[in-house]
């Protein structure tokens, strides 16, 4: 008994030690950000670019006889797809950090690998959330808009979204060596979750390949579980909503889990092997 209470103190200040890692490490993304004009104008473009353009031409040409509104449907797909892009992009920063040799100052120091990634991520991702704020504001300036109380929840669930890219965007950048290599990987990540995870094209009908692949890809699930929320209680649900959301959450959680291991570990080694 005496030894347990001793052992408490410990466990509390290594819990602490490693919290304060992480604090240290999204504070000086979230820094980083401010500090660099490009971003923030970028986290603000990109909406325009992909929600005006893109998403506009789609909904005068294939919005006719879907069954629902598409404007909304298009509206939060590309909310979670701008969750998804900023925070993988935020998350290839680490390239640069590997050169700077800033990583390998984090990895000598007294704290888990763990810390040291879901760090990068939360600071990655406020980046994420100004992208959808922007993509709220091209919604709007569209005439497509949700209700507060929807944009509330799509907020709660954001945390998980960019955790999920994350984890995803950190196998990637774990194998990568060169500055130049780190766009494509953003591409790679992002873009082919774009058009087969039902952001902006719906997948109810998709067979074969496409149908594997876009039941592998994380934004699939992270987007069915904000439409679900969304859509709850209205006739479109059926039409919209691919899964049930408990299996849904189940399956974001146990894909992040996964690849948050996979891609702590491909960053470790890549350190190591400096």
């Amino acid at each position: 008994m005496s030894e347990l209470v001793l052992q408490q103190p410990k466990i509390k200040s290594r819990a602490m030690k490693e919290l304060n890692a992480v604090a240290t490490i999204a504070a000086r993304d979230i820094t980083l950000f401010f500090k660099s004009p490009g971003m923030i104008i970028m986290s603000l473009a990109m909406p325009l670019l992909m929600m005006g353009m893109l998403g506009g031409s789609l909904a005068q040409n294939m919005a006719a006889g879907l069954g629902f509104n598409y404007g909304k449907f298009m509206l939060v797909g590309m909310l979670v797809n701008m969750l998804f892009m900023s925070t993988t992009s935020g998350i290839s920063s680490l390239v640069e950090d590997h050169f700077t040799d800033f990583t390998q100052e984090m990895m000598i120091s007294p704290v888990s690998r763990y810390s040291i990634v879901i760090g990068k991520i939360i600071g990655s991702s406020f980046g994420a959330i100004v992208s959808l704020i922007g993509t709220l504001v091209v919604g709007l300036v569209m005439g497509i808009t949700l209700p507060v109380s929807q944009i509330l929840a799509v907020l709660a669930l954001s945390p998980l979204m960019c955790l999920s890219a994350g984890a995803l965007a950190m196998i990637v950048i774990g194998l990568i060596k060169s500055n130049k290599m780190a766009n494509l990987a953003v591409m790679l990540i992002t873009m082919p979750q774009m058009f087969l995870s039902g952001a902006i094209i719906p997948i109810n009908n998709s067979s074969g390949v496409l149908f594997v692949i876009s039941r592998l890809m994380p934004m699939t699930y992270c987007l069915d579980l904000v439409r679900a929320v969304v859509y709850a209680g209205t006739p479109e649900y059926d039409s919209v909503v691919l899964f049930n959301p408990a299996v849904t959450l189940v399956a974001i959680i146990a894909i992040t889990m996964v690849c948050l291991m996979i891609g702590t570990l491909f960053f470790a080694r890549s350190e190591k092997n400096k």
